[in-house]
């Protein structure tokens, strides 16, 4: 952990810093913070204060308009006529039930056209078993609706608006002289939802804003639109202070401006909100505030900015580049730097860092580079003994017979394949060479057994040709199918070997149709070359994924599994990485 004496403290860049950026920069920013907090409070309470007087105002028309129903519900709970017909309706002929009952009809249309927040006025008689109302005149008892409204009432108690279904009603029951009876008939309004709705749109000022009509405990409520159900389910779900008559409430990302006026006698609340960016528009008559402030931050960040690049980016620029030229192989780079500051003991450590690094690569790195080369060397040379007893014994086939032909051409062949094998140079050659001598080697196979084993070899794309890649990684593979499983078949053995190519790697495959390896084989094999030649007795295909590995890195090798053909299908994958310079031609810019 990085320690700065206490005395050279005073020497401190970030502290420098700090004391240049509050002093130019935070009177400023408190100074805009104070003049946008002002405004924007200032702005919200006016309107809210407005708002909340709109909704007042509100509440009282709509309170004054319900007492003038139930005035109106009152005298029709009075009317004698109405008694008459719910007592003396059986000892009544039918030219006083019809007077009496047209009275009725006119009486409710009556009260219907006195106030347009109601929809319609019912009267429910049950002893005669009709009902009453503005819209449908005479007809038999709405059995459904009187039980729910007479059930309604009954919870509900002494509550002026109650709720049957999506509308809220007005009701009132004229009782007989004994107890316990079900009322002579009920008078029953209902309110014009639609003409609430249109009123409550009226409250919304802006296009943006909106309101809804609650009544939290008989569980109502009426949206002025449907973008507000969002607002309202959020409006219910929040916590809220009784007395609370305004708050800051976030829907869906956005903050709305919310007031709520109640109305005790009503049990009714009225709710409008409004998008916070609404109330922030009367912000824009201080554009000369803006601009003043504006400027004066411009030119706060014009000399942060420059400060900064004299003190903080220059010495870091420097840094950087000192880094990239070591990156390029230059170790011989020292920086110096006057100033007793963070910098000053940064590049102090750089130039001892770059000093220790030179003494690693002298010490540590050509060394792991020359076990590396001298282990690829150790690995290759393990390969070669198997191929040439066979050679020989090809040789003397040859021989026996007196076929002088075929033994210049396997001759020839033959010199090809062990001057490949056993010339100096690079370690790494193109896989075109690689493939070239493969195919070589499956030539001089093909001479011994072109009777009882057939061989696919596909041509190498062209885009793989320049592709460096370790000595004989492709001729021990072929070279296994041979002598493991296709020489000790007794029907027709197949041998094919062709190639792809992604963006991640190259491959070559080679399979054969031999059935002599097994699965639990395979996985054995599998496992050996996971644990990366960590076994005392390295194999072949081992051999080959270790030095795939040294070469390309994890991820490549070899991978093993069953061909569709039936027998060992071989795959040797490539990394199109680049590393060292050994990495695939093709891929590289």
């Amino acid at each position: 952990m990085l320690k700065i004496p206490v005395n050279s403290m005073r020497h401190a860049l970030f502290l420098r810093l700090v004391i240049m950026y509050l002093v130019v920069i935070l009177p400023i920013i408190l100074l805009g913070v104070y003049l946008y907090n002002w405004s924007y409070t200032n702005a919200s309470q006016d309107i809210s204060r407005n708002t909340l007087a709109q909704l007042s105002s509100y509440l009282e028309d709509m309170n004054r308009e319900v007492e003038w129903l139930e005035v109106q519900q009152f005298d029709m709970l009075q009317e004698g006529e109405l008694t008459k017909i719910a007592v003396t309706w059986d000892m009544m002929d039918s030219v006083e039930k019809k007077e009496s009952m047209d009275y009725l009809v006119h009486r409710l249309t009556s009260i219907k056209n006195s106030s347009a927040y109601m929809k319609d006025i019912y009267v429910h008689i049950p002893s005669i078993g009709k009902t009453l109302s503005f819209g449908n005149a005479v007809h038999d008892l709405e059995q459904e609706r009187y039980d729910q409204i007479r059930a309604v009432s009954e919870r509900n108690g002494a509550k002026r608006l109650i709720r049957q279904g999506d509308s809220l009603h007005l009701s009132a029951s004229k009782f007989g002289g004994r107890k316990g009876e079900e009322p002579l008939y009920i008078v029953q309004i209902e309110l014009d939802m639609a003409k609430l709705k249109e009123s409550l749109n009226q409250l919304s000022v802006y296009a943006e804003s909106g309101s809804f009509l609650i009544a939290e405990k008989a569980d109502f409520a009426l949206l002025g639109n449907d973008k507000s159900s969002d607002i309202l389910d959020n409006y219910l779900q929040t916590p809220r202070i009784s007395e609370e008559r305004s708050l800051l409430l976030k829907v869906n990302g956005q903050t709305y401006h919310v007031d709520k006026a109640d109305s005790p006698e009503l049990g009714l609340s009225v709710v409008t909100y409004l998008p916070e960016e609404t109330v922030k528009r009367p912000l824009n008559k201080f554009n000369l505030w803006a601009w003043l402030f504006t400027g004066t931050s411009i030119l706060a960040i014009v000399v942060y900015s420059l400060s900064t690049y004299r003190l903080v980016h220059r010495p870091l620029l420097l840094l950087v580049q000192s880094f990239r030229r070591m990156e390029g192989g230059t170790l011989d780079i020292q920086i110096d730097h006057e100033k007793k500051d963070e910098f000053g003991y940064l590049y102090d450590r750089f130039n001892q860092m770059l000093n220790k690094l030179q003494a690693l690569i002298d010490q540590d790195f050509k060394q792991k580079l020359m076990m590396q080369k001298a282990e690829l060397k150790q690995l290759q040379s393990q390969i070669n003994p198997h191929f040439l007893y066979n050679s020989f014994f090809i040789l003397n086939s040859l021989a026996k017979t007196g076929d002088t032909d075929r033994i210049e051409l396997f001759t020839n062949m033959l010199g090809e394949y062990f001057r490949f094998i056993t010339r100096n140079g690079e370690d790494n050659v193109y896989l075109s060479e690689e493939i070239k001598h493969a195919r070589m080697y499956t030539e001089i196979q093909m001479l011994r057994f072109s009777r009882r084993i057939s061989v696919q070899f596909d041509e190498l794309p062209k885009e793989l040709e320049r592709i460096r890649v370790p000595r004989l990684i492709v001729q021990p593979i072929i070279e296994n199918a041979y002598e493991h499983s296709l020489e000790k078949m007794s029907e027709e053995g197949f041998l094919r070997i062709f190639f792809a190519r992604n963006e991640a790697e190259s491959m070559i495959v080679v399979e054969d149709n031999g059935s002599r390896i097994d699965d639990a084989v395979i996985d054995a094999l599998n496992g050996q070359m996971a644990n990366n030649g960590e076994a005392h007795e390295m194999t072949g295909i081992i051999n080959i994924h270790r030095r795939i590995i040294l070469t390309y890195g994890e991820g490549s090798g070899l991978y093993l599994s069953r061909s569709e053909l039936g027998g060992l299908r071989v795959e040797i994958r490539i990394n199109s990485k680049e590393e060292d310079g050994d990495a695939p031609s093709a891929y590289r810019r």
